[in-house]
């Protein structure tokens, strides 16, 4: 088990890494936190500082998720017990590496646990493993994007597109090669994104979410093209 637990430390202190603080606190010399939603990530990134800052805080809260579930995750593993191969080892164990990367993110070590909402590291890991599966999960996300334009609801939708595409093609196509530890994780990894979400749900119910105005490259808030 020793092997396990150290991909598993590895990649929560990799997901640990808060893109959007850090990005925010060296270019801009501004806390996305202290702006905004408040909220860690990516999006208020993107609000805050402009498109360039939530474009880098995008590309590696995804490079976390593809570091944690395509690199960490390949290291030795020969000591797992036998309990562990009622799934195929090597995707277990990369979902495994992955769901800790997103709650690092979520839970950051290195932002005193308050961190994002997990969306954009999530894709990264399922990226690693499933990518025709997640190009299905990305249409989805961009079609209710640009049809409410909502990038919560674009989101939540994603989430729960992703155990649904992997649902269908496992057993209404009856594609085998999909490992079912594929669904359970997309399972928990959609309710994580939904609990995430719960202000955001919210809002959306009582029409209060903020809607993106123009898919125009964004100034933010206080972006000064630092970068």
């Amino acid at each position: 088990m020793q092997s396990l637990i150290v991909i598993l430390v590895l990649s929560y202190l990799v997901g640990s890494i808060p893109a959007s603080v850090w990005v925010g606190k060296l270019f801009y010399g501004i806390d996305v936190r202290q702006h905004g939603s408040g909220n860690a990530g990516a999006t208020n990134a993107f609000r805050v500082l402009g498109w360039k800052a939530g474009l880098l805080s995008t590309l590696i809260d995804l490079g976390k998720g593809l570091l944690a579930a395509g690199v960490i995750a390949s290291l030795r593993i020969d000591d797992l017990p036998a309990g562990f191969e009622f799934w195929h080892i090597e995707t277990f164990v990369r979902l495994l590496a992955g769901v800790a990367a997103v709650m690092g993110h979520m839970f950051p070590i290195w932002a005193r646990f308050k961190g994002g909402k997990g969306v954009n590291t999530s894709a990264g890991v399922l990226f690693a493993l499933t990518p025709g599966t997640m190009c299905i999960t990305l249409a989805v996300f961009f079609i209710v994007l640009f049809s409410s334009r909502y990038v919560s609801l674009a989101s939540l939708s994603a989430a729960i597109a992703y155990p649904s595409t992997i649902a269908i093609r496992k057993y209404v196509f009856g594609i085998d090669r999909i490992d079912p530890s594929l669904l359970v994780i997309g399972i928990v990894l959609a309710l994580a994104i939904i609990i995430a979400h719960r202000a955001n749900i919210q809002r959306l119910l009582h029409g209060q979410e903020n809607r993106i105005r123009s898919f125009r490259p964004a100034r933010g808030m206080h972006g000064r093209g630092e970068i």
